[in-house]
């Protein structure tokens, strides 16, 4: 008799996605990714990123922040992207199966499966909150108020019951609403252009100064590397969903050409574009008067009724909010899906509805307003994730193993100590001596998971016969 553990059933009934099914990346990849950076809270959140230092990206100049934007984009596509997608494209299964052959089929359970769906409900708090911020802009209710706590319940709330409901209503119109944030972007940009070649970064940073920023503004490379450790950290878990949306992909050329046009391009031109709104509407008169008056306001959706008046202003933060909307759906979904497989004995409803009071509680309390620490989180978690699969991927030239037994040592091992180098500089705020805070961080942790997976290769478990593992894709 074989001494050789069996295969689990929830990888035993897994099917990869056929070819018939898959279509190319103009029609599923790019447009899905595109769909995410074009979300209001990565656009505006990126571009104020370091409000807490004077002049925040803009202190070195546009120039410079762009160069930040791009970087981050390009190391999210090379890094937290292709490898991903291209599992998905040759094996057909989705990210909670495929990271099996790195953490084990008992640990892929935990990571990233379950971790990818408790991580989920962060980000319906995050949209609960930015939601109700930018509705808010048009009602005007004073913030802590009843109003306020009575629109972050609603929306949350029917976030999760269309998930587990009516997904497939959310899905029919959220293929359009990403043109609403765009020709946004695009109207604000052209109220502010105008405004680029006298846009004066000395006279920000004075700005912010004189209305009471503590902290110094920061360098060029210090620009760069904030930049890149908000844009990373935004897009970890994004990216390892690439394993989930490349199961769609026909080839390496959609994985290569949805990654480079919805990840790469759409991170620099969203991102990019918000930049742009703040440093041309602080050339302007307006924005120069403002100035005068002191604390510069660096989000693009702060400044909406400054540039575009207070009713049309209005107008188009509650369309933003209603566009984000159907995100607060996919996030729950995911979340059902990926707690439904590891815990398949929990009701949803029950499953989801403690997740979706643990994101109504961060939403009301302020703590999903904490966006540097909820994307730094996020980032070290899925970093090391991320780097022991493209590891794992490399170390087997492009092909995967199949599932290992129980719980992988290199994979967790690599996970927990990028983990560690991921968080320091949060750890080191809650009080954990730990030195310094490390610069680039996040991408330290991917680091650490690629090369202490790599170094642990000979203590890895067995891997499992499988045989959806001899049937992917060649290409």
């Amino acid at each position: 008799m074989s001494n050789v553990p069996s295969v689990p059933s929830y990888l035993a009934c897994a099917k990869p996605n056929p070819a018939e099914s898959r279509a190319p990346w103009y029609k599923n990849i790019a447009p899905v990714y595109a769909g995410i950076f074009l979300w209001f809270v990565f656009w505006s959140g990126t571009a104020s990123v370091g409000a807490d230092n004077a002049g925040g990206i803009l202190a070195a100049g546009w120039p410079t922040a762009l160069v930040g934007i791009l970087a981050g984009a390009a190391i999210c596509y090379a890094l937290f992207y292709h490898v991903f997608g291209r599992f998905g494209q040759k094996t057909g299964l989705p990210l909670y199966i495929v990271g099996t052959s790195t953490f084990g089929a008992a640990g892929g359970l935990i990571l990233p499966g379950f971790l990818m769906g408790l991580l989920q409900f962060g980000w319906v708090a995050v949209n609960v909150y930015y939601s109700t911020q930018a509705l808010n802009v048009m009602f005007g209710l004073q913030e802590g108020s009843v109003g306020i706590y009575a629109i972050m319940l609603v929306w949350g709330v029917a976030g999760v019951v269309l998930a587990l409901k009516g997904i497939k209503y959310v899905a029919m119109i959220s293929t359009y609403l990403p043109i609403i944030p765009a020709v946004a972007l695009l109207v604000l940009l052209a109220k502010t252009i105008g405004g680029l070649g006298s846009f004066d970064a000395q006279a920000l940073v004075a700005a912010a100064k004189a209305g009471g920023v503590a902290k110094p503004a920061l360098d060029g490379v210090g620009v760069i590397f904030l930049l890149i450790g908000h844009i990373v950290g935004f897009t970890a878990t994004a990216g390892a969903a690439g394993c989930d949306f490349g199961t769609n992909a026909r080839n390496k050329r959609d994985v290569v050409m949805g990654g480079i046009v919805g990840v790469l391009v759409a991170i620099f031109v969203t991102a990019g574009l918000a930049a742009l709104i703040v440093a041309g509407f602080y050339g302007t008169p307006a924005g120069k008067e403002l100035l005068t008056q002191g604390k510069p306001v660096l989000d693009p959706m702060g400044l909406l009724t400054a540039i575009l008046g207070a009713k049309t202003g209005g107008i188009v933060a509650f369309l933003l909010a209603l566009c984000a909307f159907p995100s607060c759906c996919f996030s729950s979904i995911i979340a059902a899906t990926s707690i439904k497989t590891t815990l398949p004995k929990v009701n949803p409803w029950i499953s989801c509805g403690i997740g979706c009071a643990i994101a109504e509680a961060l939403a009301m309390t302020g703590v999903a307003a904490k966006l540097p620490v909820i994307f730094g989180f996020f980032g070290a978690s899925f970093g090391p994730i991320c780097g022991a699969m493209v590891a794992e991927y490399f170390m087997n030239k492009g092909r995967w193993t199949g599932p290992r037994a129980g719980f992988n040592p290199a994979g967790w091992v690599a996970w927990i100590v990028g983990f560690v180098i991921g968080a320091q500089p949060q750890l080191i705020a809650w009080g954990v001596p730990l030195g310094k805070p490390l610069p680039l961080n996040l991408i330290l942790a991917f680091v650490a998971g690629a090369v202490i997976y790599a170094l642990l290769s000979k203590v890895q478990s067995a891997v499992l016969p499988y045989p959806q593992a001899d049937r992917q894709s060649a290409d």
